[in-house]
């Protein structure tokens, strides 16, 4: 308890420097990732970490000894290669974007193990703390570290913020920038300098293994909110520098590897998000599925009490209704569109008149449109009017009507309900 309250109140001057090392790395890898994953980068991030490993490795042999500057550059130069490895392999080849990071994932970390394995052999290799890179011990960051990443967060922001235009016209169209004269080739390299550098810095505290995870599942919990690239990054940012600091706080309390913590910690808000984001969560999904079966149950009934009584002069004469609309009919009675005549007669209200009126016109309307316009059997259009006619906003269905007016298309007789005739025979009673 004692422990749990002084990592809380930041009594500890480590615990201070981990965390705000862990927040600021979590920010930084989660506003790059943002674009990264947009630009369907993902995976490069993880090529430029395993790639990291044989760079940490020869850096060792270069120097002889732990030179975590030398380290850091070492794994810098490796990315870098790693991510010019796969832009080569994919321009010039006909390898394509994901096996060519496969391949270089392979073979980077195939030969970084191998390095490993031969300084581990060495009397002095155990010194090297090699274990480190590859598993990630935020615990033994310093306030050295800590600077380090602050510096990295800085100009990762800074330069997100400068080159924002750029980045995200790149990341959705680059085509389209390309034909504006940018840069483009420059500018991916940019954001793939900035994994780099993001994926270099993180090594210590994540490792070679999960360091992907801090930039790709932040901004895939991100997308679950926004439509907005800014907004995007910035809830990207923030998820990765919450997941730092929880799963640097869990492993420091419960003697637990940093580096899973982290990403487990990332992967619940991932999870929280995929459940309850107001537009794409899986909550509000099953919500809009729910509200529109049940406005097409109700639509139906309403369009097909309407064609019951279209050929009689009151609009609101009775009808006898199916088995198979009995779901349907319930609800339009909830919502007052519907009365019930007798034992087995209905009757649309006044309000269920003016609804109906509204879902047979957008019907016919497009039956015209696809008969007219698209050339569809008449025999086939009712069925495909019947798959749209649920989700036609009302825009759409004023621009139908105005485009098939000014055509002479639009048979409707003055002083009679503004729905056009069918064009094909109703058949059957609801």
């Amino acid at each position: 308890m004692n422990d749990f309250v002084r990592l809380i109140t930041l009594q500890d001057a480590n615990t201070r420097v981990v965390i705000l090392g862990s927040s600021l790395l979590g920010l930084a890898c989660g506003s790059v990732g943002a674009l990264s994953v947009l630009r369907k980068r993902a995976l490069v991030g993880d090529a430029v970490a395993h790639a990291a490993l044989p760079g940490v490795c020869v850096a060792y042999l270069v120097v002889g000894n732990r030179n975590f500057a030398a380290f850091l550059l070492g794994a810098l130069l490796f990315g870098v290669l790693c991510a010019a490895f796969i832009a080569a392999v994919r321009t010039y080849t006909r390898v394509k974007e994901d096996a060519a990071t496969a391949l270089a994932i392979g073979s980077f970390f195939g030969l970084g193990i191998a390095l490993s394995r031969m300084i581990q052999s060495q009397p002095s290799g155990n010194r090297a703390g090699l274990d480190s890179f590859i598993f990630g011990k935020a615990a033994s960051m310093v306030a050295a570290d800590a600077k380090l990443i602050s510096i990295v967060c800085a100009v990762v922001v800074l330069a997100i913020v400068l080159l924002y235009k750029e980045l995200k016209l790149l990341c959705f169209d680059r085509d389209f920038a390309q034909s504006l004269g940018w840069p483009v080739s420059r500018l991916d390299l940019v954001l793939m300098g900035l994994v780099a550098v993001c994926t270099v810095v993180g090594l210590p505290a994540v490792g070679v293994v999960l360091m992907v995870s801090l930039l790709v599942i932040p901004a895939s919990g991100a997308r679950f909110w926004t439509d907005r690239l800014g907004v995007m990054i910035i809830l990207s940012g923030l998820i990765g520098a919450i997941a730092g600091v929880l799963g640097t706080s869990i492993s420091a309390t419960a003697a637990l590897p940093t580096g899973p913590m982290v990403t487990l910690s990332a992967a619940s808000i991932f999870a929280v998000s995929f459940v309850v984001a107001p537009r794409r969560g899986i909550v509000a999904q099953v919500a809009r599925q729910r509200r529109l079966r049940r406005r097409v149950g109700i639509q139906n009934v309403l369009r097909a009490a309407y064609e019951a009584t279209e050929q009689r002069t009151d609009p609101r004469a009775t009808w006898a209704s199916s088995k198979s609309m009995h779901a349907g009919l319930r609800l339009a009675m909830k919502e007052g569109l519907v009365l019930q005549a007798d034992a087995d007669r209905y009757q649309l209200t006044r309000y269920g008149v003016e609804e109906a009126v509204k879902v047979v016109r957008a019907h016919r309307l497009w039956e015209l449109f696809l008969t007219d316009k698209a050339s569809v059997a008449i025999d086939h259009v009712d069925r495909d009017a019947d798959q749209l006619e649920h989700v036609l906003p009302r825009e759409v269905v004023e621009r139908l009507e105005a485009q098939l007016r000014g055509e002479g298309r639009l048979p409707i007789t003055p002083g009679e309900m503004d729905v056009p005739g069918s064009v094909h025979e109703i058949g059957g009673q609801p």
